[in-house]
């Protein structure tokens, strides 16, 4: 009888071992068989879609849509077909697919994600670079929503790659992402830096005279865009005028010292003298982080780094996450998302966004006195060429190709609890044309205002 029982007991427990084996089975052929269909030649994928449902991008294939109706969101939303990895769709795949183990594959699924992004908007501001090229970015301060996100030259992924090796170069990658030189924007972050290490008082109380051109302590010049000099100035007003030999003097002041300089820089996020180049996320999608060179504060590449030059490389995300901090009075920036929310296979919603925030990079006293200093600038020049907005705003012109060409450069923010938006434009080989980073910055308020 005990050799009975015993066999029962043994039979029971494998029988309940199965059972076990069998519903840890399904559990994973339920959760990974939607991994297996979506690196499958047979997977099906559903839609992304903009802040008012129109479409950005369509897993299926069989709609059919005006010629180059993606043409200015192609390098930020991708597609699906490996060529570009850094985007919305490759880095949200999984998000978009449309098999599920109970109900297969079906093109009546559900699965898409709803992004943050306009659209109409985003075309527009397409639109008005013309034949010129460089990218925008813009988004709500208040909630981290990006409105707008283009970068030219770009493709609409509907027609494919065959002609592949004669796209332009930086057609298939989204500028905004990526760093460039960021000219006299850089001269924010320095400012700012000033502010945290000396104070306002102290700051504004500092006057250095410009003759259009300034010799550094180790003999080389610092010049300035005006031949003639700007006289003596304030940080006001070198802000306003943009000038060089300024802000080289300020570096050497030694109420500025370059230890501490440096540590601010990092607060802000740069990766200062070697430090690992790291990224940052934005739903998946990598994007560079500032870096610079910052070595002596008496030798020409320190100050023309803290200008806008030398070894100092910027994304224009980062320059306009900057600007969030400055407009939202906190000294934390706005994390910026793309995606909304998605909705899965059946429907259900999932991964809704949150606002979120960095970490402190400054106080809010230097936010507030920043943010006059901008505001001041763009009361002063830009109410005319920006129209009906009261915006905060700093301009700047990089050198770039060793010198043979300039790109302009415009990072800003609406001062405007109801219309809470920050941007950077950026124009590339600026001569080449007679488009001004005011003229976008007009077509891009105009466009989103209908948003809010």
């Amino acid at each position: 009888m005990k050799s009975i029982r015993r066999c029962q007991h043994i039979i029971s427990f494998i029988i309940v071992m199965f059972i076990i084996g069998m519903a840890v089975l399904v559990l994973k052929i339920q959760r990974e068989a939607p991994f297996y269909m979506m690196n499958s030649d047979h997977h099906e994928l559903g839609f992304v879609y903009d802040r008012k449902g129109d479409v950005l991008f369509d897993g299926t294939g069989e709609n059919q849509y005006p010629d180059n109706y993606f043409i200015d969101i192609g390098n930020i939303i991708g597609d699906d077909s490996g060529q570009m990895n850094n985007t919305l769709v490759a880095q949200n795949i999984e998000k978009l697919n449309n098999y599920s183990f109970s109900g297969g594959l079906t093109s009546n699924g559900r699965a898409s994600i709803y992004t943050t992004m306009d659209h109409e908007a985003n075309r527009a501001v397409y639109n008005a670079f013309g034949y010129q090229e460089g990218c925008v970015v813009a988004y709500n301060y208040a909630t981290g929503d990006i409105l707008v996100s283009t970068s030219l030259p770009s493709i609409d992924v509907t027609k494919g790659y065959d002609a592949i090796d004669s796209f332009k170069p930086g057609t298939l990658m989204s500028k905004t992402l990526y760093k460039t030189i960021p000219g006299s924007t850089q001269k924010v972050s320095t400012v700012i830096s000033a502010l945290e290490i000396m104070g306002a008082e102290k700051l504004f109380s500092k006057s250095f005279t410009c003759t259009g051109q300034y010799i550094n302590r180790t003999g080389l010049n610092i010049d300035c865009h005006n031949i003639y000099g700007h006289g003596t100035l304030n940080i006001q007003q070198a802000v306003e005028n943009s000038c060089n030999p300024f802000f080289a003097q300020l570096i050497e002041d030694d109420d500025l010292p370059l230890d501490r300089l440096i540590e601010q820089y990092r607060k802000l996020g740069y990766a200062v003298n070697g430090d690992e180049d790291k990224y940052f996320d934005i739903d998946g999608i990598q994007c560079e982080r500032a870096s610079t060179n910052l070595t002596d504060k008496y030798e020409f590449t320190t100050q023309w780094g803290c200008i806008g030059q030398g070894d100092t490389i910027v994304s224009p995300m980062q320059l306009m996450m900057w600007q969030s901090a400055i407009a939202n009075g906190t000294g934390r920036m706005t994390m910026p998302h793309l995606i909304d929310h998605c909705v899965n296979v059946n429907g259900t919603v999932t991964d809704t966004a949150k606002v979120e925030y960095s970490e402190q990079l400054f106080s809010p006293d230097t936010a507030a006195t920043m943010k006059q200093i901008l505001l001041t600038n763009g009361a002063n020049h830009y109410a005319y060429s920006i129209s009906g907005y009261n915006v905060g705003v700093k301009s700047g012109t990089a050198q770039v190709d060793e010198g043979a060409n300039e790109n302009s450069l415009l990072v800003g923010f609406v001062d405007d609890p109801a219309f809470p938006v920050a941007f950077c434009i950026l124009i590339e080989k600026k001569n080449e044309g007679f488009l001004t980073t005011e003229q976008i910055a007009q077509v891009l308020l105009d466009n989103l205002r209908a948003d809010f």
